[in-house]
């Protein structure tokens, strides 16, 4: 059994699989995902998991070098978005850089990613692509 905060065994092959600047999307309850992206769906219920309760298992194994999300974020998803790529700054020297594009324009980024992550998150544009880093 692992003994790291992320015991789910589809996130895990996929943060095992990953290598340098790919992309993986975490969403929220709404997103459309392109056809022919694979989709790891943990949604239960509205807000079951949460974004931030995904992310935060997703810190525990992943290295990110950026990330991006929709400019159409209004305050609260921006407040979110913000807290939680702080927390994945925290010990890294150079920080992880944030781009924003618009929300048409991160939909269509979709197509490209590894998987998407669906979450019970319901806050609008609550979505955020990972961009995979190196360890070393």
């Amino acid at each position: 059994m692992k003994k790291t905060a992320l015991l789910n065994r589809h996130l895990s092959a996929l943060v095992a699989s990953l290598g340098h600047m790919d992309e993986i999307v975490v969403a929220d309850a709404g997103l459309p995902v392109p056809a022919g992206t694979d989709v790891i769906d943990l949604a239960v219920t509205a807000g079951v998991p949460s974004l931030a309760q995904v992310l935060s298992a997703l810190r525990s194994e992943l290295v990110i070098e950026g990330a991006v999300y929709a400019e159409e974020a209004g305050v609260e998803t921006e407040k979110l978005m913000q807290r939680e790529l702080s927390a994945w700054r925290a010990g890294t020297e150079t920080g992880n850089p944030v781009t924003k594009v618009s929300h048409t324009a991160f939909k269509a980024r979709t197509a490209k990613a590894r998987a998407v992550i669906r979450t019970g998150e319901t806050t609008p544009y609550a979505n955020i692509i990972l961009i995979s880093g190196v360890a070393f």
